[in-house]
C-alpha cells in the first residue's frame, strides 16, 4: 500500500486566485474541472490514472465489442488550452481538514476548497471468497481482464476432454440485475449465440449457460414496470437464465453457491451487484453515513466544513424528494458538478442543487433496448438507436466517437466483433534471475 509523502507536491506553480483541489476525474470531477477553465481559480485535478474512463461502456470492452482506448481519454489532452488547470497523477490518502491540506502518495497540497469526486468501488458485502475469486468491472483494466478471462477459458475448454470441467469453463454467471449486469448478460449471450460457435466449432454451445442473478424481485429496479418486463423478456429470448429473489452466498472459484443451496459450476463469476464509496482518511465519523457516503447539504458541502465538498456516487444528499439520497448514476454526478461550478463562480447567494431526472435506459442486445424518459417510454429497435446516440454523444473526443461508431457499424453489419484477442501484460524478468536460468539451462 502506498504511503503519503511528507513534502509538498513539486512543480505546482504559484497562483493569485484561490486553489481548488479536485480528487477524481470521473464524470463529476472532470465536469467540474472543465467548467472552471479560464476561471479565477487555480484548479488542481488529481486521479490515480492519467485518463478518463467512460464507465457505461465497460461491458463492451469486456465482451470484445470495443477497444479499451476507445472509451478512455487522456486527461492532459483535455486541458491543453487551460492555463489555470493542472493535472497530477496521484492517489489521495488523507485530508487534514483544519490545516486544509491533502496528503497523497507523491506529496501534500494545500487548498482553499477540496472537492471529493472519487466515485465508488465494488461492494462484496463482506463475502471474502467472492472478493477473492469473482471478477468486478469498475475500471477499463478490470473489463480487459474479464475479456482475457473469458477467451482464456474457451481456449482451455477446447483442450480438455473432461465434459464437466469443459462446461464449468464455458458457463458465465453474472450477479447484479442493474443496467451493468443486464447489459453484460445480453452481450455475453450474443457472443454465445452468434460468435463463439464460429470461433470454436468443436465445442457444443448448447452446454454453455449464461446466468443472471438478482437478489431483488425485478431487474432494472429503478426503471418502469414495462421496461423491467421487457428487459427480462429480451434476455430470456437470447437464452439467458434469469434468477430473481436469489442471493449468492459463496464462490470458491469453481462453483457458485446460492442461498437455497443450489450450485452452479463456473470459472467465470462476474460481479456487478453493488458499489461502495471510495474512502479517504481524515473524514470525521459524523460526516459519514453508515453506507460510507459523505453527508452533504444542498450545496454539496460536507457536513460541518464549508471548504470541503463531495460529488456523485461518494456523497449522500437527503431532501424531501430523495429521502434515501439521489440515485448513484452519472446524471446526478454531472448535474451536481455543474451546479457547484456555478456556485463557486457566483458573487451572490448560492443555488441549492435540484436533480432533474432525464430518464434511464439499458441495452440488452442487438436492436434490443429499453428507454424510460420523463415524457415517454419505449422499447425495441428505436430504444436501441436512442441508446446508441446518447452514449456516442457522451464520449469525449471526436476520434473516440468515430472509432466507436465504426466499431458499432461493423458489429451490426457483420455480427463479428474483431477484438477477441488474448493480450496479457508480461513482466520483464530481473537480469540476475535470467542469468541464473540461463546457467541452469546449459546443463
Amino acid at each position: 500500500m502506498s504511503k503519503t509523502v511528507d513534502q509538498a507536491i513539486p512543480n505546482i506553480p504559484e497562483h493569485k486566485g484561490p486553489r481548488i483541489v479536485i480528487v477524481g476525474a470521473g464524470f463529476a470531477g472532470l465536469k467540474l474541472a472543465r467548467k472552471l477553465r479560464k476561471s479565477p481559480f487555480q484548479v488542481i485535478l488529481l486521479d490515480k490514472n492519467n485518463y478518463h474512463q467512460f464507465q457505461p461502456l465497460f461491458y463492451q470492452v469486456a465482451t470484445s465489442g470495443l477497444e479499451p482506448s476507445a472509451i478512455s481519454f487522456p486527461l492532459r489532452k483535455v486541458f491543453h488550452a487551460a492555463q489555470n488547470v493542472i493535472f497530477r497523477m496521484a492517489s489521495a490518502k488523507r485530508v487534514d481538514q483544519k490545516a486544509r491540506r491533502l496528503y497523497t502518495h507523491v506529496g501534500y497540497i494545500d487548498y482553499d476548497f477540496l472537492v471529493l469526486a472519487m466515485g465508488a468501488d465494488t461492494n462484496y458485502f463482506g463475502m471474502k471468497n467472492i472478493e477473492k475469486y469473482s471478477s468486478p468491472m469498475k475500471s477499463v483494466s478490470e473489463a480487459l481482464y474479464i475479456r482475457n478471462k473469458i477467451i482464456q477459458n474457451y481456449e482451455t475448454a477446447i483442450n480438455t476432454s473432461d465434459i464437466s470441467y469443459r462446461k464449468a469453463m464455458m458457463n458465465v454467471v453474472i450477479v447484479g440485475g442493474g443496467p451493468t449486469g443486464v447489459e453484460l448478460a445480453g452481450a455475453v449471450a450474443e457472443l454465445r449465440n452468434n460468435v463463439f460457435p464460429r470461433d470454436y466449432p468443436e465445442l457444443s454451445f448448447a452446454n454453455m449457460r449464461v446466468v443472471l442473478i438478482e437478489a431483488g424481485p425485478d431487474l432494472l429496479a429503478s426503471m418502469s414496470s414495462p421496461a423491467k418486463r421487457k428487459a427480462r423478456s429480451y434476455l430470456e429470448k437470447l437464452g439467458v437464465e434469469v434468477l430473481v429473489n436469489t442471493r449468492v452466498i459463496d464462490y470458491d472459484g469453481q462453483e457458485v453457491t446460492l442461498h437455497q443451496g443450489n450450485r452452479i459450476a463456473t470459472h467465470s463469476l462476474l460481479w456487478a451487484a453493488g458499489i461502495k464509496p471510495n474512502q479517504l482518511s481524515g473524514i470525521l465519523e459524523e460526516q459519514l453515513h453508515p453506507t460510507g457516503r459523505y453527508l452533504v447539504d444542498s450545496y454539496n458541502r460536507v457536513k460541518g466544513n464549508e471548504s470541503l465538498f463531495a460529488l456523485g456516487d461518494s456523497c449522500l444528499m437527503i431532501d424531501d424528494h430523495h429521502i434515501k439520497g439521489h440515485p448513484q448514476v452519472a446524471q446526478v454526478a454531472l448535474q451536481q458538478a455543474e451546479n457547484l461550478a456555478k456556485n463557486l463562480l457566483k458573487n451572490g447567494a448560492w443555488r441549492p442543487f435540484r436533480y432533474k431526472d432525464l430518464g434511464s435506459m439499458a441495452t440488452i442486445g442487438r436492436k434490443l433496448a429499453v428507454v424510460d424518459l420523463p415524457f415517454i417510454r419505449f422499447q425495441g429497435f428505436l430504444a436501441w438507436i436512442t441508446w446508441l446516440f446518447v452514449h456516442l454523444m457522451a464520449i469525449l473526443g471526436v476520434k473516440n466517437k468515430l472509432f466507436i461508431f465504426m466499431d458499432w457499424a461493423w458489429n451490426y453489419l457483420a455480427f463479428d466483433p474483431s477484438l477477441r484477442l488474448l493480450i496479457r501484460p508480461v513482466r520483464k524478468k530481473d537480469p540476475s534471475v535470467m542469468q541464473k536460468e540461463n546457467r541452469q539451462n546449459r546443463f
